[in-house]
């Protein structure tokens, strides 16, 4: 059942049809948020996100687009205001690292759509969002952003780290010229166990990640949520500019 926090919100989250994005969903459902799951193929997981808040008593909407065409992604943000009457958080989350490249060899079309999916992307749905964030008097933007770019992109993960690098900067910009009716913040979270690490991660690499962090784990999805359900909610109304990491102290800053 909600808990209540969130009661009268609405939120968008990009990406929400797996992993992290549907924990995220789920978790602002569950704070009394009506939320709408973004999807773009994930589109039976989507559904099943949605069923699922429904079937709790929460509200919720599916839309499926293609972030990465400029034509699509601001029609996301019109139909949850459509829906809703209202956008006061959204959750920029989706994001893929397409092809792997090491920037020597990168071709200039894997780093535009690199660019586009990952970064531009964002922009182009956080512009068509802010003047229901500003006018809600209670926005927040949360960026989901790579470990990779503190520790820069690995195997060929180049083009996703340097995209992602560049929505650091978009949150910390945005942080500056939209306070005070809006807050933006960034996550970073570290290896969360997810079906991202079942394609990119081999089991014995993913045991070799428990045992570099001082927590002696992995993270959980629902873990990564909780964190950005404080960032967005009234107990983190201080935060603004923000990057948090959540990796179990793998890596500190």
């Amino acid at each position: 059942m909600p808990d209540g926090s969130l009661n009268g919100r609405a939120a968008l989250v990009t990406g929400a049809g797996v992993g992290i994005g549907r924990a995220i969903a789920e978790s602002l459902s569950e704070a009394g948020a009506c939320v709408a799951v973004h999807c773009h193929q994930s589109v039976s997981e989507a559904k099943t996100v949605v069923e699922g808040i429904r079937d709790q008593g929460g509200k919720a909407i599916m839309l499926q687009a293609d972030l990465a065409d400029a034509e699509q992604a601001p029609t996301i943000v019109q139909q949850t205001v459509a829906e809703f009457g209202r956008l006061d958080i959204l959750i920029n989350n989706a994001g893929s690292p397409i092809e792997r490249s090491r920037l020597e060899d990168c071709p200039l079309s894997l780093w535009n759509q690199s660019l586009m999916t990952n970064l531009t992307s964002a922009l182009l749905v956080t512009q068509t969002a802010i003047p229901h964030l500003r006018s809600s008097g209670q926005g927040a933007i949360v960026n989901n952003i790579t470990l990779s770019v503190q520790t820069g992109g690995a195997n060929g993960a180049g083009p996703y780290a340097i995209a992602k690098g560049g929505l650091l900067v978009m949150t910390r910009t945005l942080a500056r010229e939209l306070a005070p009716e809006v807050r933006t913040n960034s996550i970073m979270p570290g290896v969360i166990e997810t079906r991202h690490h079942e394609v990119y991660s081999t089991p014995q690499r993913m045991q070799e990640y428990r045992d570099e962090t001082p927590l002696g784990r992995n993270g959980t999805a629902e873990e990564v949520a909780g964190t950005v359900l404080f960032l967005v909610s009234d107990a983190g109304r201080f935060i603004n500019g923000a990057l948090l990491d959540i990796n179990g102290g793998r890596f500190l800053r």
